[in-house]
């Protein structure tokens, strides 16, 4: 019953994306055209103009963003060619992210409405239903990224089965990179075991939790040979060059060094913190930035986490996975750029929402429910404002 409760919601989810979209596709298709890349057994793409993000590099066009969504659409370019829609595939991981959050927080004993309301919290109350509705090529990673992140989550709460857990971690961090950092994260939960699987762990004797342990990481081990395939095909080298050699030539950038230094931290904690959206005297009044808006105001409900109870082991392994997405994102060098509130901290809102689930499992409150409600508003108003003035 719970998992048709969850197939339902994660189905609606796809509908209302679609729907708030209109149905249309981005123009920013990079993975489209990486995928189209793949098909006929390159790495670099055909490079239709200036409007599609890609790195230069020895006469050739690159995309440097990972690879992951663009393998995900090989099926449908078996198809329809490169008139594949890429938004299509970003509402489908809307909809995979939110069945993934609702069986988590049913796991977590949270009461159905609960994980509804929450469920819907984290959809639109974050960034996650603005980037599957737009599913530009930066969107579609994070909307990828937080599904399969979700869905590892759900697994090492379950089931606990490494090679699966393995595979959803290793698909992440093969949409965003920033998500390596809670690779180890999973190995400890895998050992340790969570409240949501205690009757499991207490079945298991330390060697079938080895034995788990080993498989999850051996899982890993082709992925990570993969990725240094890649690399020599794109760049001649073991190791990833492409966000630094686009941060030497990306005017925010320098033409030297790494895109992480300890100097932006000023500028992204105000983003991440501080930043307000635009006021002005004539419609709409309120004006999001093209820039973002801080956390503070686009989603503060996500400040529910602090008040997580429950079991000590699976909070210290959600607060640890928040720190590490959380880091890389204040040394960067740009916040997000063009953008809806700030869609970087979609790096570590699914551990967040665990958090959030453990404080409401005996209900939200009154003050969770404004929160909620408001954090809802914030992201309806933003999808309909980039709907109606930025992207029509």
């Amino acid at each position: 019953m719970k998992r048709l409760e969850g197939i339902a919601f994660g189905l609606f989810a796809v509908l209302a994306i679609l729907v708030a979209g209109g149905f249309k596709q981005t123009p920013y298709n990079n993975f489209v055209l990486l995928a189209d890349a793949f098909r006929h057994g390159r790495t670099f793409i055909d490079w239709p103009g200036a409007y599609i993000d890609a790195l230069r590099y020895h006469g050739r066009y690159y995309v440097i963003e990972a690879p992951f969504p663009a393998v995900l659409l090989l099926p449908a370019l078996a198809i329809w060619g490169t008139a594949t829609n890429q938004t299509a595939l970003a509402a489908l991981l809307g909809g995979v992210a939110t069945f993934a959050a609702y069986e988590i927080a049913r796991m977590l004993d949270v009461p159905r409405r609960t994980s509804a309301f929450l469920v819907a919290f984290l959809l639109l109350g974050t960034d996650l239903f603005w980037c599957a509705m737009l599913g530009d090529v930066w969107f579609m990673a994070h909307v990828a990224a937080a599904a399969m992140t979700l869905l590892a989550i759900r697994e090492v709460l379950g089931k606990r089965r490494g090679a699966l857990v393995a595979l959803y971690a290793a698909a992440a961090v093969e949409s965003r990179f920033t998500m390596v950092l809670v690779v180890p994260v999973y190995a400890a939960m895998l050992w340790w075991g969570t409240r949501a699987d205690a009757s499991l762990a207490r079945e298991r004797s330390p060697r079938a939790h080895l034995r788990n342990l080993i498989a999850y990481a051996t899982t890993l081990v082709p992925f990570v040979a993969l990725w240094i395939g890649y690399n020599e095909a794109r760049w001649g080298v073991p190791y990833d060059i492409g966000y630094t050699a686009w941060y030497h030539q990306d005017s925010a950038g320098e033409p030297t060094g790494s895109p992480f230094r300890l100097s932006y931290i000023p500028y992204e904690l105000n983003s991440f913190f501080v930043r307000l959206p635009d006021f002005k005297p004539t419609y709409p009044y309120v004006v999001p930035t093209l820039n973002g808006f801080a956390l503070t105001w686009s989603s503060p409900a996500l400040v529910l986490a602090l008040f997580a109870r429950g079991s000590m082991r699976l909070r210290i392994a959600m607060w640890t996975a928040v720190a590490l997405c959380f880091v890389p994102n204040v040394v960067y060098y740009v916040n997000g750029y063009a953008q809806f509130g700030m869609r970087h901290a979609l790096d570590f809102e699914p551990f967040l929402f665990v958090l959030v689930a453990l404080a409401c499992r005996e209900g939200v409150g009154r003050i969770g429910i404004a929160l909620c409600g408001y954090s809802m508003l914030v992201g309806a108003w933003g999808c309909w404002y980039w709907r109606t003035f930025v992207r029509t």
